[in-house]
């Protein structure tokens, strides 16, 4: 895998475990175009950019898209779109071929919520399941025939019920790796149209 070089900062989610999960096992084919929703530091866009040469990134953080802004420059990487904005709100009218999201998948009771900006990176309501469900009900809207969808979510906010969703959305969908830790499970569910 290429190596670049990243800046982080406290607002900010820093690249882990799971970010590396589906960086490192993209399925991407050159000529696809590519959205990873909730970009963070820019890491997973950028290895994206590496196999295609369309792709969008978004976040809803804007430390986040200043962020990636410079590791995209610190990297001389020219070929991805920015945008500022929630889920699919900044691409309302678009398709694409592949769809990215390492999902806020924490399940977080009022106390848990940090009064800044890397809130919106873990926060996934009282189930874990806030976003990645709001995600879904809208992916199908925005992918191409045979279009595929790559997510990272936990154990702790119910891995059955996202691949049940995809299913009904005439996804076919699979557990394509997982990380285990001490209290959870880390999984990258691929789902194909």
């Amino acid at each position: 895998m290429t190596d670049f070089e990243i800046e982080n900062n406290d607002l900010v989610y820093i690249p882990a475990e799971d970010s590396f999960l589906l960086a490192e096992n993209l399925d991407i084919k050159f000529g696809d175009k590519v959205l990873e929703i909730g970009t963070g530091s820019g890491i997973v866009a950028m290895y994206a950019s590496k196999l295609t040469d369309n792709v969008t990134a978004t976040d809803i953080n804007f430390n986040a898209i200043e962020l990636a802004e410079k590791n995209f420059k610190k990297n001389n990487i020219e070929n991805i779109e920015l945008l500022f904005g929630n889920l699919f709100e900044p691409v309302k009218n678009r398709k694409f071929d592949v769809i990215l999201f390492n999902t806020p998948y924490l399940p977080t009771e009022s106390e848990d919520i940090l009064d800044d900006d890397l809130n919106y990176a873990f926060d996934g309501g009282l189930d874990g399941r806030q976003v990645i469900d709001l995600f879904l009900n809208e992916v199908k809207n925005h992918l191409n025939d045979s279009g595929k969808v790559q997510l990272i979510q936990s154990s702790l906010s119910d891995i059955e019920k996202t691949l049940d969703r995809l299913d009904e959305l005439g996804f076919v969908s699979e557990v394509a790796k997982e990380e285990r830790f001490f209290f959870e499970q880390v999984v990258l569910i691929n789902g194909y149209l």
